[in-house]
């Protein structure tokens, strides 16, 4: 059996620039990873069958799944006739704006990748990625990156300034259609994309804090108004900076004051079960 850790991203700033002639929206985000994985994996079969195993029992166990996805396209591009069985260890939650099933699928890539002896290049490995999801490709790199296009085209960016990240996610589950659906683009009000470059390559945390934005934020808020409790309930606490990841509805402080964290941390399992305290993984993944 071979294992691969499929970790978590938040979204630093997401904005979307305009609908595109596709129904795909032209997006300008940067994402980084944060240290709470998944952990996949992956046993070959002689019998040519994909099959899924999960300690999570909301997530599907046929081509409905993004890894079931990934093997399957890796076998149809490469013509491979083995099967796999891929065990999925869930710790990342379900529907939760943590692109948690893009990077289980960005991990059986890499994973197969190694396990049959193909030798893709990462690069190869993203490009599979984008027929998948918009978040695979980034997950398929991992570290911190600004993702263009509809979300596919990777530029990398250094690590961010070090701190916490505490992430809440609430009982309910978001649909990412709908809320892009709802999302009026001549109301929105754009986050500063370069100043959240900036920051990042300067290491100034300040100034990273002041510039993360999210501008799906208002959709997902109207849709679950507990979001916004969340997001109150952490800046109360004293979260240097919160925004909600993805099209939520997790919500995510910075901080970088180890007591603070703590009451950030305990205040919030009062509203909600799944809170985790991680750090920002920074750095890119290597190929398996």
């Amino acid at each position: 059996m071979l294992y691969v850790k499929a970790p978590a991203k938040i979204n630093l700033t997401l904005d979307v620039l305009y609908k595109r002639p596709d129904n795909y929206h032209e997006v300008e985000m940067i994402m980084t990873t944060v240290d709470l994985a998944d952990r996949i994996g992956l046993e070959s079969r002689h019998d040519g069958i994909i099959k899924i195993n999960s300690t999570n029992g909301f997530i599907p166990d046929d081509n409905r799944n993004l890894a079931y996805q990934a093997a399957q396209l890796i076998k149809d591009t490469y013509g491979i006739k083995k099967g796999v069985s891929i065990t999925i260890e869930k710790e990342i939650p379900v529907a939760a704006g943590l692109a948690g099933g893009s990077s289980d699928a960005a991990a059986t890539l890499k994973g197969l990748n190694e396990l049959w002896n193909l030798g893709l290049s990462l690069d190869t490995l993203a490009e599979l990625g984008a027929k998948i999801g918009s978040d695979v490709s980034f997950c398929v790199y991992g570290g911190t990156a600004l993702a263009t296009g509809r979300g596919e085209k990777i530029q990398k960016l250094p690590a961010p300034p070090t701190c916490w990240v505490v992430l809440a996610k609430p009982k309910i589950g978001v649909s990412t259609a709908q809320v892009y659906g709802g999302l009026n683009i001549d109301e929105i009000e754009h986050p500063n994309t370069k100043k959240m470059i900036e920051a990042i390559e300067k290491e100034d945390y300040s100034l990273m804090c002041n510039s993360i934005g999210n501008v799906l934020e208002t959709v997902t808020f109207k849709l679950h108004p507990e979001v916004i409790m969340i997001k109150e309930q952490m800046k109360r606490f004293g979260a240097d900076a919160v925004l909600m990841s993805g099209s939520g509805p997790t919500v995510f402080g910075l901080v970088d004051n180890e007591s603070r964290l703590s009451r950030i941390y305990n205040g919030l399992r009062g509203f909600c079960d799944e809170v985790f305290a991680v750090r920002m993984l920074g750095e890119r993944n290597p190929l398996a």
